[in-house]
């Protein structure tokens, strides 16, 4: 039996905002409509299983900070984790990812930059308040990333850095115009007398 030989893409998988917000919303079911005991039990064993995965991602994050010959990281295998929005959201999640918020606001950006272009204006980690500033668009004064494509680039941010809880949008000044220079025929020279 042989090898496959060209690889398939992962299957897609949800987003952490999503999968935290399910994991809620069961939760919140199990505690308003169990009794007191079942719903600490559904807390205790979203508990243990965070914690456990969280320890097997801390081993993987270990191992790849090293080659097996011991000079030093993965760097291929590395970049394409850490791009991975599924990985970084879980590294992100157990306080694992090795970047800091700064250096993963901008692989979420960088992430969704194609389609819907925005730059950050600056992060305060102190209220998690995130300034995006969306692209000006060709000069009709209109942004360039609208609704939908600001729910794409929130989405990304809180994907791969969930500490930004609040984004605030402004839009990025037009360039300047150009003056306008009129061209014209030169005023004919008034006669002089001879």
């Amino acid at each position: 039996m042989s090898a496959p030989t060209d690889r398939q893409a992962p299957p897609a998988a949800p987003s952490a905002e999503e999968a935290g917000r399910r994991v809620e919303e069961l939760l919140d079911r199990l505690t308003h409509h169990a009794d007191p005991e079942t719903g600490a039990a559904a807390e205790e064993l979203v508990r243990v299983l965070m914690d456990f995965y969280g320890a097997g991602l801390a081993r993987i994050m270990h191992h790849l900070e090293r080659t097996p010959d011991g000079t030093g990281p993965l760097p291929a295998l590395r970049t394409a984790l850490l791009g991975d929005p599924l990985v970084a959201g879980l590294l992100a999640l157990h306080d694992l990812h090795p970047e800091d918020t700064e250096a993963r606001i901008g692989r979420a950006l960088d992430s969704v930059r194609g389609r819907h272009p925005a730059d950050s204006a600056g992060f305060d980690p102190d209220t998690g308040t995130l300034r995006l500033r969306a692209d000006a668009s060709g000069g009709c004064g209109c942004s360039g990333t609208d609704g939908a494509g600001r729910q794409t680039v929130e989405a990304a941010v809180s994907t791969f850095a969930p500490e930004v809880t609040t984004v605030e949008w402004e839009t990025a000044p037009a360039a300047d115009e150009p003056v306008l220079l009129q061209i014209s025929r030169r005023p004919s020279a008034p006669a002089t007398a001879s």
